[in-house]
């Protein structure tokens, strides 16, 4: 069988020069200067749970920059070359995620807190979504955490992708009836509906059987994949990263359960990127809440409220911070040109982000991740749609130059 050396995005490795990383000692400073003073600041008015959660999302984004944890890639190196190795560890991440969720979700409380799984509608809306979202995301060269933790690594175009992806969201929310009105099962908890056991177990073999499969599936393709061997070892290499992506899925997972003890819910993206982008239009003059989404109940409610009340883009924010840190420590920082040509087509990506989000009450954090690891059906489906849609992404993505 041949042998193919591949990078941690799942393509042919194109460079053997030697990495020496050197802490920019700057740019650690300023992410470390925002963070855990912004983590006191919040404390005072919100509560100190408010205050650790933007310190968990400044750890999601330092993970998800130092193990490259990227679904765009992940998807795209299955799609386009058969690299299964980002699928596979997506499958590691859900399947620690699950087992640390159940027993939380099934008794639904934690130290007096209640807590909900991320369940929503399973449905035609989430398939076409999650299509969408998968174009999107092609285009744009992020998903709803690849961008932000991208931004914080120096990467400018991910502004004008996060600009599309709250316009999305926005103009999804016009249409909010329309979508609601798609054929639905209704929220369906697996756990609920057979029990915790019999789900995560059915849950477990499902993970185990698409790991497998994708990886017979990989040596037909591309027969033994051997990964480049990590440029820095022992405690420079957790310092520095790269880390490996079993490591990082199941610090992912981790992470997520500390957010569902925090906060009471799993984690979550989309939510804070459209109620931004709602603020920033109301800033500009907007009446944003005579749209039917924004006048009543929690959207009126955190509308009404200062942003940083929120916990989903606190901890948004958080993630480019973290990712700023990662890329400090891994002395990788650097601040990128956009082109216009490259700035028009991630601000189309945006918008299907956005609005692809919407349409599948959430992304590939809370619908996906997070809507699998609460055994939601919504979450099944949304892998399903984004499988389907890659393929169109890629070719798109192609067509247009990028790769």
């Amino acid at each position: 069988m041949s042998r193919l050396a591949t990078d941690r995005t799942g393509f042919p490795a194109t460079t053997t020069a030697p990495y020496a990383p050197r802490v920019q000692a700057r740019v650690v400073a300023i992410a470390l200067a925002l963070l855990l003073p912004g983590a006191a600041a919040l404390a005072g008015p919100y509560g100190w749970r408010h205050a650790a959660l933007f310190l968990v999302g400044g750890a999601l984004g330092l993970v998800l920059y130092h193990a490259a944890f990227g679904f765009t890639a992940a998807f795209r190196a299955f799609a386009s070359v058969g690299d299964t190795r980002g699928l596979r560890a997506q499958m590691l991440m859900l399947a620690v995620a699950t087992v640390l969720f159940a027993p939380m979700l099934s008794v639904g409380t934690v130290f007096g807190t209640e807590v909900a799984g991320a369940v929503a509608p399973a449905g035609v809306g989430v398939l076409l979504g999650a299509a969408v979202f998968a174009i999107g995301m092609q285009l744009a060269g992020g998903c709803g955490s690849g961008c932000l933790f991208n931004l914080g690594g120096g990467a400018t175009s991910m502004i004008v992708a996060l600009v599309g992806f709250a316009a999305g969201s926005i103009v999804a929310t016009l249409h909010a009836d329309l979508w609601r009105g798609l054929p639905s099962l209704g929220p369906i908890s697996l756990g609920d509906a057979l029990g915790w056991l019999p789900a995560v177990a059915l849950q477990l073999a499902a993970f185990g059987v698409i790991a497998l499969v994708a990886k017979r599936w990989e040596r037909r393709r591309l027969g033994d994949v051997r990964p480049v061997a990590p440029p820095v070892r022992g405690w420079r290499r957790l310092l520095h990263g790269p880390w490996s992506l079993a490591g990082g899925a199941i610090a992912l997972a981790a992470l997520n359960a500390v957010v569902v003890v925090l906060s009471g819910h799993a984690w979550g993206i989309t939510w804070g990127i459209t109620l931004a982008g709602a603020k920033a239009l109301r800033a500009l003059g907007v009446d944003v809440a005579a749209i039917d989404f924004w006048s009543d109940g929690f959207p009126a409610d955190a509308l009404a409220a200062s942003v940083f009340a929120d916990e989903t883009a606190m901890m948004d924010a958080a993630i480019v911070l973290g990712a700023l840190l990662g890329a400090g420590l891994a002395g990788r920082f650097h601040v990128g040109r956009v082109t216009v040509r490259r700035g028009a087509i991630a601000l189309a990506g945006g918008l299907l982000l956005g609005y692809g989000a919407r349409l599948a009450f959430g992304c590939n954090i809370g619908a996906y991740f997070s809507g699998i690891a609460s055994t939601s059906l919504h979450g099944w489906l949304w892998l399903a749609g984004a499988l389907l849609g890659t393929p169109i992404g890629v070719l798109l993505r192609r067509r247009a130059g990028l790769d």
